[in-house]
């Protein structure tokens, strides 16, 4: 790898080797959420759905799909304990609904409920073997707790299913990534962008990985690509600050740097960038 000027000094590749090993680790924490209820839309969670949907339980009181329905709406909203109730009242009348089971191991996840989450999961899966979506929520739980074997075994699965859920794509890329197989990184990467393609986040990763192999230019492209699709993306933003940082580039790095923490305040990685570059002018 080649030596990139800093300031009036270099960066040694020990030094940029250690800045890359950053941006990775900060990628990989700045993914979206655990909960994200699969085809469900961000509206659901508004109070005049919720009310829509509780008339319809008051006409159908023993319909277990409304409850699990209503359940990812207060999900959606933030009321988890609201959710774990209508997700237990679904699976008290209908205990094979394994939807349901996945819905509230998603909950779970999202409370840092990592065992109670894995226990659902399970379930959803003993009724269904093949539901992707347990197998990614699962997968995420066990990445996120470091338990990256299983990780990668969940997201084959649901890959080796035929999922058209860029998650997988995205989340196996992720550990490609920390292991240091960039190449197989970036491929999951662009199939997870094939697949949602205004979604930051498989940018972002890509741009990465390709920054740590050298190719700048494409790390450039996805860093802009994953700004644009979302002005308040700070791991965008401070992706690139970290690229222009190793071309030397430091008062822009900084801008960079200061935009994601305008977006993210206790982000880390951006306060140590800052930092790091307005000292060395």
């Amino acid at each position: 790898m080649t030596e990139a000027r800093r300031g009036r000094g270099i960066v040694r590749p020990f030094a940029l080797l250690a800045l890359l090993g950053a941006a990775v680790l900060a990628g990989c924490q700045s993914t979206a959420p655990v909960l994200d209820m699969t085809r469900i839309e961000a509206e659901q969670g508004s109070e005049e759905n919720i009310a829509s949907l509780s008339a319809v339980i008051a006409r159908s009181p023993r319909d277990a799909s409304a409850y699990n329905v209503r359940g990812s709406a207060y999900a959606r909203a933030g009321r988890y304990e609201d959710a774990i109730a209508d997700f237990d009242q679904a699976l008290a009348l209908q205990p094979s609904m394994y939807e349901a089971y996945a819905n509230r191991a998603h909950v779970h996840a999202a409370r840092n409920e990592a065992a109670l989450a894995v226990e659902d999961y399970n379930r959803a899966l003993r009724v269904k073997p093949d539901y992707d979506v347990a197998l990614i929520g699962r997968g995420e739980v066990y990445r996120l707790n470091g338990r990256a074997q299983q990780a990668f075994a969940d997201f084959q699965r649901a890959i080796q299913l035929d999922t058209t859920d860029p998650r997988a794509y995205h989340r196996r890329g992720l550990l490609y990534q920390t292991s240091g197989q960039h190449q197989f990184a970036i491929e999951d990467f662009a199939t997870a962008i094939s697949l949602a393609p205004r979604e930051p986040h498989s940018y972002n990763g890509r741009g990465v990985s390709y920054m740590a192999i050298g190719d700048h230019e494409n790390a450039a492209a996805d860093f802009n690509t994953a700004i644009k699709l979302d002005k308040t993306n700070a791991e965008g933003w401070a992706n690139q600050a970290a690229l222009l940082e190793t071309r030397g580039e430091n008062q822009r790095a900084a801008r960079s740097y200061a935009e994601a923490l305008k977006h993210d305040p206790n982000y880390t990685f951006a306060k140590n960038g800052l930092e790091r570059t307005r000292k060395a002018g």
